[in-house]
C-alpha cells in the first residue's frame, strides 16, 4: 500500500513539474511574442519621425535659399542703382569740366580785350593831356597843383564851419556836461567805511568798589547787565570797568547808570533798575535834543520824528573814531555846497547828505547793510525817491537815479577821507598792511609786494616773462576788485603794477 502510495505520489509530481515547465514555455513564447510587437512598432515610429525630420530640414534649406536668393536680388539691385548714379554723376561732372573750360577760355579772351581796351584808353588819355596841355599853357604837374589848392581851401572853409557849429553845440550843452564831468571827477574819490567802537570804560574811586558792583554771589553785576543789555568786564585793571556791547545807545545808558551808581554808593538790585530807567530817560533827551540840533546845524526842518530820534542816536556812534552825527552833519553841508555848485537840487542833497548814515543807529538790531537799513526807514517816513535813492546809493550798493545821490556818496568820502578825519589802532593798521601784501602775492606772475605810504598804495612786482602789458593792467583791476570786496580801510588805495623788462647785450 505504501509503495502504490509513494509511486502514485511520484507520478502526481512528475505530470505536474512537466505541465509547469510546458506552461512557462508557453507564456515565454507569448512574451517574445509582445516584445517583438513592441520592438517593430517603436522602429515603425522611429522611421516616420526620420522621414518627418528629413522634410522639415528640407523645407527650412528651401527656405533659406529663397531668402539667400531674394537678399542677393535686392543686394544686385542697389549696386545697379548705385552704378547708375555714379555714372550720371561722372556725365555731370564732365558737362561742368567743359562748361568751365569753355569760361576759362572766354575770361582769357575778355582779359585780351580788357588789356586791348586799357592801351587804347592809356593812349587816348595821353593824347587829351597833351591836347590840354596845348590849350592851357601848362603842364600836367602844374594843373594837379592848382587842383590841390583848391581842394585844400574848400576843406579849410569846411573844418571852420565844422569847428564852428561844435563849437556852437558845445556851448549849448556845456552845463548838463560839466555838471557830469564834475560829478564823476569828484567821484573818483569814494570809499567805503563800517568800523566802530564796541566798549566804553567806567573809572572807579577805587579797587574796593569793584566788589559792591559784583554784590553778593553776582547778583548786582547780572541785574545791571539783565536791566541795560550791555556785559560787564570786571578784570585786574586797576580802578576800571570795561562795558562792551554792539549797541552804543545802550552802552551809554550803562555808563550813566554804573556812573550815578558809583556816585550814590547803593548799590543793589532795587536801585539799579530805578537808576537805569532814569539814565534811559535821559539819553532819550538827550538824543532827541542831539537830533533836532543836528538837523538845525545841517538846514533840514520838517524831518518826522522817528527820523530825529535815530539821526539822534548816532551822537553815540563812532566809525573809525569819527563820530557819526557830527560826520552826517559835515557831509550835508558838503553835499549842499557841491549841489549848489552843480546845479543840482540844494535841498534834496542837503537832506540825503544829513540821513545817508541813519541805518547805522539801528543796524545793530536789523540785519543788513546800513545803506538799505536808511533807505528803508525813509521810505516808510514818505520821504523824497530821490532821498531815498541817496541813501541807498551812497555806497554803490545800487544804480543811481538822480545826480543828488553820487553827490551824496562824494560828500560822504569828502569828510571820510580828509586828513585826520578818521584813524585806525596800531594793531589795525599792521593788519591791513599784512593783508594788502597777502591779497596783491596770491595772484599768479608776482613776484614780491609792498604797502607804502601809511597802507595808501600797494605796489606790486611781478615776472614779465609771465605778464604782459595788457595783464598787468587786468592784474591791477583785479586786485583792486577783491581789496574792495574783502577790506575796510579808510580813504582809498593806490594799486600800482610794476612790470621790468631788461635787454642786455654785449659788445665784443
Amino acid at each position: 500500500m505504501d509503495i502504490v502510495a509513494v509511486a502514485m505520489a511520484l507520478v502526481a509530481l512528475a505530470g505536474g513539474a512537466v505541465l509547469g515547465f510546458l506552461g512557462r514555455g508557453i507564456w515565454a513564447s507569448k512574451g517574445i511574442k509582445e516584445a517583438e510587437e513592441k520592438a517593430a512598432l517603436i522602429v515603425e515610429r522611429a522611421r516616420t519621425q526620420q522621414k518627418d525630420l528629413i522634410l522639415e530640414v528640407k523645407y527650412e534649406k528651401l527656405r533659406l535659399q529663397r531668402e539667400a536668393e531674394e537678399e542677393a536680388r535686392a543686394k544686385r539691385g542697389e549696386l545697379s542703382n548705385l552704378e547708375r548714379r555714379l555714372l550720371q554723376r561722372d556725365e555731370q561732372i564732365d558737362q561742368r569740366a567743359d562748361m568751365l573750360e569753355q569760361r576759362d577760355r572766354k575770361l582769357v579772351e575778355r582779359e585780351r580785350e580788357l588789356d586791348k581796351t586799357r592801351e587804347e584808353l592809356a593812349r587816348a588819355t595821353g593824347e587829351q593831356v597833351a591836347a590840354l596841355e596845348r590849350v592851357s599853357g601848362l603842364s600836367a604837374e602844374d594843373a594837379k597843383g592848382l587842383l590841390l589848392e583848391q581842394v585844400r581851401e574848400e576843406a579849410g572853409h569846411d573844418a571852420v564851419r565844422l569847428a564852428r557849429a561844435i563849437e556852437r553845440s558845445a556851448r549849448e550843452e556845456a552845463g548838463e556836461k560839466a555838471r557830469d564831468v564834475i560829478v564823476t571827477a569828484m567821484q573818483r574819490i569814494a570809499a567805503d567805511h563800517t568800523a566802530e567802537h564796541t566798549v566804553s570804560v567806567v573809572h572807579l574811586p577805587s579797587d574796593e568798589m569793584k566788589g559792591r558792583i559784583i554784590g553778593r554771589e553776582g547778583r548786582n553785576i547780572r541785574a545791571i547787565e539783565q536791566a541795560t543789555g550791555i556785559d560787564l568786564i570786571i578784570d585786574d585793571t586797576p580802578e576800571t570797568v570795561v562795558l562792551s556791547g554792539f549797541d552804543p545807545v545802550r552802552r551809554e545808558i550803562a555808563r550813566i547808570a554804573l556812573t550815578k551808581l558809583i556816585a550814590d554808593g547803593r548799590i543793589h538790585p532795587g536801585r539799579i533798575e530805578e537808576v537805569v530807567n532814569k539814565a534811559r530817560a535821559e539819553v532819550d533827551l538827550v538824543i532827541r535834543q542831539a537830533g533836532e540840533q543836528a538837523a538845525y546845524d545841517a538846514g533840514v526842518p520838517g524831518l518826522p520824528a522817528d527820523i530825529v530820534k535815530l539821526l539822534g542816536r548816532l551822537k553815540y556812534r563812532t566809525s573809525y573814531g569819527q563820530n557819526v552825527l557830527n560826520h552826517v552833519v559835515e557831509t550835508s553841508r558838503l553835499a549842499a555846497t557841491i549841489a549848489a555848485e552843480v546845479g543840482a537840487d540844494v535841498p534834496i542833497a542837503k537832506m540825503g547828505g544829513l540821513l545817508h548814515d541813519i541805518g547805522k543807529a539801528v543796524d545793530h538790531e536789523v540785519e543788513g547793510a546800513h545803506a538799505a537799513i536808511g533807505a528803508g526807514i525813509a521810505q516808510r517816513n514818505n520821504l523824497s525817491m530821490r532821498v531815498v535813492n541817496a541813501i541807498a546809493a551812497h555806497h554803490q550798493e545800487v544804480e543811481y537815479a538822480c545826480i543828488e545821490a553820487p553827490i551824496v556818496q562824494i560828500a560822504d568820502a569828502i569828510s571820510a577821507s580828509r586828513p585826520g578825519a578818521r584813524g585806525e589802532s596800531m594793531d589795525t593798521y599792521v593788519k591791513r598792511l599784512e593783508d594788502l601784501q597777502a591779497i596783491a602775492a596770491s595772484f599768479s606772475g608776482v613776484e614780491r609786494s609792498f604797502a607804502v605810504q601809511a597802507g595808501r598804495e600797494v605796489r606790486i612786482l611781478v615776472r614779465p616773462e609771465e605778464i604782459d602789458d595788457l595783464t598787468a593792467t587786468r592784474l591791477a583791476r583785479d586786485i583792486v576788485r577783491k581789496i574792495e570786496e574783502t577790506m575796510t580801510y579808510p580813504g582809498q588805495i593806490k594799486v600800482t603794477v610794476i612790470r621790468e623788462t631788461r635787454a642786455v647785450e654785449y659788445a665784443k
